[in-house]
């Protein structure tokens, strides 16, 4: 189905990330074909659908830990950055592919924090070692933003010392340390009990409040019509729906997208 995103007619200058054409596929098994996705600067995009229908690939790819076999990422210039334009049909070296993971930060569904550093170490890993920025600045950083997210006092535990809502919690903050111009949540709420889940959505809330761009990859619809900008459902590989969140969610104008959504209707 062809894209219909008003934001594909904005200026790029306009735009944090344009991609076109991705497509990947895993032996005979194709799980993208032709995605394009829009995302605008301060704009949370939802990507919805059901398992294996493609959206942790889509995201993957967007920060450079799976390579397209085709299709291109253009990301807009920051601030500090200059334009950045991957041509994944062209041979992709490490070094494109470093500077696509500069532009954004993951937040995994597993936490993926290293076992055997502290919170703190996790969190400056990536700004000294590979961003190269100085340690004090990257401490000072992370303790303010472990403040904000209620983890002070765990800036010397271990992972194994800290709950599943905790850990993630502590993702989180180790990508806003990166300073991303993109932020990718791949089911950030997943892997938690319940009884966690609240304090997690609760940070990415205020994220989007304070105008982070961001692409989370969720099946928490409630979550996704009250903070997402934009949904949209995937299905096979392909985007089938998309639009803003209230209109996808409540009226669907596709019968797959509406199916799924009544399937998951009771946490709408």
């Amino acid at each position: 189905m062809s894209p219909t995103n008003e934001s594909a007619q904005e200026p790029l200058v306009a735009s944090v990330l344009v991609a076109r054409n991705l497509a990947k596929a895993f032996g005979s098994n194709v799980v993208l074909r032709d995605i394009d996705i829009d995302i605008r600067r301060g704009q949370v995009v939802a990507l919805i659908g059901p398992s294996g229908s493609g959206k942790t690939t889509v995201l993957r790819s967007l920060n450079g830990l799976e390579i397209p076999d085709a299709g291109t990422v253009t990301f807009g210039s920051g601030d500090d950055s200059a334009e950045l334009a991957i041509d994944f049909g062209a041979k992709v070296g490490k070094k494109e592919v470093a500077a696509l993971r500069d532009r954004s930060a993951m937040v995994f569904q597993h936490y993926n924090l290293f076992p055997h550093m502290t919170v703190l170490k996790n969190i400056i890993e990536g700004p000294v070692q590979v961003q190269k920025r100085p340690r004090a600045e990257a401490i000072a950083d992370a303790e303010r933003l472990l403040e904000r997210v209620g983890l002070a006092d765990k800036r010397d535990a271990y992972p194994f010392e800290l709950s599943g809502g905790q850990q993630q919690r502590v993702g989180i903050v180790r990508a806003l340390a990166l300073k991303p111009q993109l932020l990718l949540f791949d089911e950030p709420t997943s892997a938690l009990d319940p009884e966690l889940v609240g304090d997690v959505l609760g940070v990415i809330k205020e994220l989007a409040e304070e105008g982070w761009t961001m692409v989370i990859v969720t099946h928490e619809l409630a979550f996704a019509q009250h903070v997402a900008d934009e949904v949209i459902f995937m299905d096979g590989g392909v985007v089938v729906e998309r639009g803003p969140a209230a209109e996808v969610l409540r009226e669907p104008r596709q019968e797959r997208t509406k199916l799924f959504v009544k399937r998951l209707q009771h946490d709408v």
